[in-house]
């Protein structure tokens, strides 16, 4: 008898997962998924074209709320968790949610979700959202261009079936599959680099479509996820403003353990913080090469005396924990007067200060659908503001319909500091 699976996460690692272990596995049936991070995911169907032979009507996917019900009318045997950057206390909660109704819980490890690549992959991860991974991946793509495929970490929050492989090597190509903020925030900078960026659902066909077109991968995590691929090399990145995090959260330990390399992030910021990751480093993952580096914020107008808002990546400042982000310490830095947006927050936007009230200070780049888009507009218009700070890395103003100017913070690391990394990257490409 097949023993009935409900996988915990939606559209992210748990489809992932389904893909590489349980689509024509005849000993399990995985009766649905649970969403709780991603909006508008819940009550959709993973799509029988994607889902296999097995399951001929899709997957459900549910709410996670509805944890318990669902194990009890489903006949639930295991609980599979399957997301990212969570708290060992949010992981435990959850097992014992579904042990309390019955079920056993687990979780997949590398060696049975890993894919393996024909050709030399490396892949940079993180200890939690918004650690500074993003822009090392970007500076890979700008040396690389397109002798490395940029895999980035799933985000199909729209049509499954026309997103199971995506390929994107313009800008166009963004406007054509209808990219979300949040799926831009991650493409565009590689490919202003030149680079090509490969994504979707099935993640085994991305990796065989890429080696066929690139002559090296690059795994681009996401949140704090460990690699749905196989790497020569593994480059973690720990923030020195949340020192204690690489060993908090799920599963940004396991990327702590696992990594070659260790990039302390924003050291100068917090470098108290930044040697106790270090210690940190030490004690779990003696092997790995420790660098610190800063992320260099600037800003492209002049803002000083302006009364500004602060438009910060969405994962970051929400289920990431950060209060601020890039966008906020480049505005401080350049003397603006930083005006709290969530007082005049509208829709979607207002119920995420409700669920993250630490980042009332920034507004989210929210942007997962086009009503919560319209809504993030609506809630600029009503603030008396000068200046609209975006510390988001992508370009907001195509998307977004305001009467206020726009500036763009940006941030980076620089090659001196990152030489270490660079040079270890090159040996394992045999560059």
């Amino acid at each position: 008898m097949r023993r009935k699976v409900l996988i915990i996460g939606a559209a992210g690692r748990d489809f992932h997962n389904f893909n590489v272990f349980y689509r024509s596995n005849p000993n399990y049936e995985v009766v649905g998924f649970t969403a709780a991070q991603i909006p508008g995911i819940q009550e959709r169907i993973y799509p029988k074209e994607i889902a296999g032979v097995l399951y001929p009507n899709g997957i459900p996917i549910y709410s996670e709320d509805r944890l318990e019900e669902l194990v009890k009318s489903k006949g639930v045997d295991e609980c599979a968790f399957a997301y990212s950057d969570v708290s060992h206390e949010q992981v435990m909660h959850l097992a014992c949610r579904s042990m309390a109704v019955g079920a056993s819980y687990i979780l997949l490890g590398p060696n049975e979700t890993m894919v393996k690549s024909t050709k030399k992959l490396v892949a940079v991860c993180a200890t939690r959202t918004g650690a500074g991974k993003s822009p090392f991946s970007k500076m890979l793509s700008k040396k690389y261009k397109r002798k490395l495929a940029i895999i980035r970490h799933p985000m199909p929050y729209g049509e499954l079936v026309k997103q199971e492989v995506q390929r994107f090597e313009r800008m166009e190509d963004l406007d054509r599959a209808k990219c979300t903020i949040e799926e831009r925030e991650e493409y565009e900078g590689h490919i202003a680099n030149g680079a090509i960026v490969w994504a979707g659902v099935d993640y085994e066909k991305i990796l065989r479509r890429a080696e066929a077109e690139h002559q090296y991968i690059l795994w681009d995590g996401g949140n704090n996820d460990f690699p749905f691929y196989k790497p020569d090399l593994l480059v973690v990145v720990a923030d020195a403003l949340r020192p204690g995090n690489e060993l908090l959260y799920y599963p940004g330990e396991v990327n702590f353990r696992m990594a070659d390399i260790i990039v302390i992030s924003k050291y100068s910021q917090n470098k108290k913080g930044a040697k106790l990751v270090e210690e940190n480093a030490k004690k779990v993952n003696p092997k790995a090469l420790v660098v610190k580096a800063d992320i260099v914020p600037k800003i492209d107008g002049k803002i000083r005396g302006k009364k500004v808002v602060v438009i910060e990546d969405g994962p970051t400042v929400t289920h990431g924990g950060m209060p601020y982000g890039a966008g906020w310490v480049a505005a401080k830095r350049a003397g603006a007067k930083i005006v709290s947006p969530y007082k005049f927050a509208v829709g979607s936007i207002k119920e995420t200060y409700k669920k993250y009230p630490h980042c009332r200070n920034v507004l989210p780049a929210m942007g997962y659908s086009d009503k919560q888009m319209h809504e993030l507009a609506e809630t600029i218009k009503k603030l008396k503001v000068d200046y609209v700070v975006s510390g988001t890395p992508m370009n907001l103003e195509g998307l977004l319909h305001i009467d206020r100017k726009l500036v763009h913070a940006s941030y980076a690391y620089t090659e001196k500091e990152m030489a270490p990394v660079l040079k270890a990257i090159e040996k394992v490409l045999g560059e």
